[in-house]
């Protein structure tokens, strides 16, 4: 088990989960966790208890049923002493279960302190998610065209 901790670039803890280490890779973790926060209302999608998240991102129902995945723009994320902690950008992308992307919390983003390298960072981190839905790479593999 490994603890993840989300942090704001303020490095003050957002969110706190336990996840399990599914596989390791060159360039990534996959992870597998069940939401026990509260449930939240994200307008696109509702996060529930006992939704699972696989393959770090990949929201799945406590049914089994996809969702979809939730996507964190962040800095690298940084894994030591059973802790995985990764700063958020600020800047996320929700993609339906079909490959529909959807940006959110572009509010937060341009009202943020962020330094213009971490902005320039979220907006490329943003252009290679989408490049990757595009492409059906890696965690969209087995989407439909």
């Amino acid at each position: 088990m490994i603890t993840v901790v989300k942090l704001s670039t303020q490095h003050q803890v957002k969110l706190c989960y336990q996840a399990e280490i599914i596989e390791q890779r060159p360039h990534g973790v996959i992870l597998s966790s069940v939401w026990t926060q509260p449930a939240r209302d994200l307008g696109c999608t509702h996060f529930e208890p006992g939704d699972r998240w696989f393959n770090i991102q990949e929201v799945v129902s406590a049914k089994g049923r996809r969702k979809g995945w939730y996507c964190d723009i962040a800095e690298p994320v940084v894994i030591e002493n059973n802790q995985m902690r990764l700063v958020d950008l600020e800047l996320d992308v929700w993609v339906s279960a079909e490959g529909k992307p959807h940006l959110l919390d572009e509010d937060e983003f341009e009202t943020s302190s962020l330094s213009e390298a971490q902005r320039h960072a979220a907006r490329q981190g943003v252009q290679a998610l989408l490049e990757m839905l595009e492409a059906h790479e890696d965690a969209f593999a087995d989407l439909p065209d």
